[in-house]
């Protein structure tokens, strides 16, 4: 991991419907946080693309640390974007939960637009049109197919067979290096069970988020050797 540059993102999206309110989900940046810190333990130089409320890597005075915020889906896909494009970035790490709707438009009980500038009135509760957000673990091999990706899928309420074939599908329609596997569980505990996927269908399973963590650092280091390797050959 020495000497290469990864992109984190980390923790939950916020859509806003006007200055001071919007809808968001639980994700609190932890996992997110621990693969920063030990990827920074390993001698790289990570970029930490973090939402509002996203826990922040402990190493956060490090030269080799850069810390960015996000706030919309919208705004971290652009982000995201613009790193990419004009930066040498080895891998991305996108631990961060996207949002899957955003606000389209907002309108009164009249039917009459209501913009979202300023703050809405307390006392006209607004009826807000939602439309799909963008996929952004989608695009990002678009932006470089050479980097490694390493993505997240989430789910609830299903057995580890549905969970896993569920996430093999997630990492071919983004050609991810690997996939980790989770249920909500992992949003309110640390001891959640975690499974990562490698291209090879290889599935290592992890107890807890810390082991999930190294384990993901490991696995990358795996993969850049055998990058270096091949193109010594």
């Amino acid at each position: 991991m020495l000497g290469k540059n990864i992109l984190i993102t980390s923790g939950g999206c916020i859509e806003k419907w006007d200055e001071v309110r919007g809808h968001t989900n639980l994700a609190k940046g932890k996992i997110g946080k621990m693969i920063a810190e030990e990827a920074l333990a390993e001698g790289a130089t990570v970029t930490y693309l973090h939402g509002y409320f996203a826990e922040r890597p402990c190493d956060k005075d490090s030269e080799s640390l850069k810390l960015e915020s996000f706030e919309g889906i919208v705004d971290l896909q652009d982000k995201m974007k613009a790193i990419i494009l004009s930066e040498k970035i080895d891998a991305v790490i996108m631990t961060a939960a996207g949002s899957d709707w955003i606000v389209d438009k907002m309108l009164d009980k009249e039917g009459n637009l209501i913009p979202q500038n300023g703050k809405i009135s307390s006392d006209n509760p607004p009826v807000i049109h939602f439309k799909k957000a963008p996929k952004v673990l989608k695009q990002i091999k678009e932006w470089n197919p050479h980097l490694m990706l390493v993505g997240f899928k989430l789910e609830s309420n299903v057995d580890k067979e549905t969970l896993i074939e569920r996430a093999k599908i997630r990492m071919g329609t983004s050609k991810a290096s690997l996939m980790v596997a989770n249920t909500s569980d992992s949003l309110h505990v640390n001891s959640a069970t975690h499974y990562i996927i490698n291209q090879d269908n290889d599935i290592y399973q992890c107890a807890n988020k810390k082991e999930t963590a190294n384990m993901i650092i490991q696995a990358l280091n795996q993969l850049f050797l055998q990058e270096t390797t091949a193109v010594s050959r």
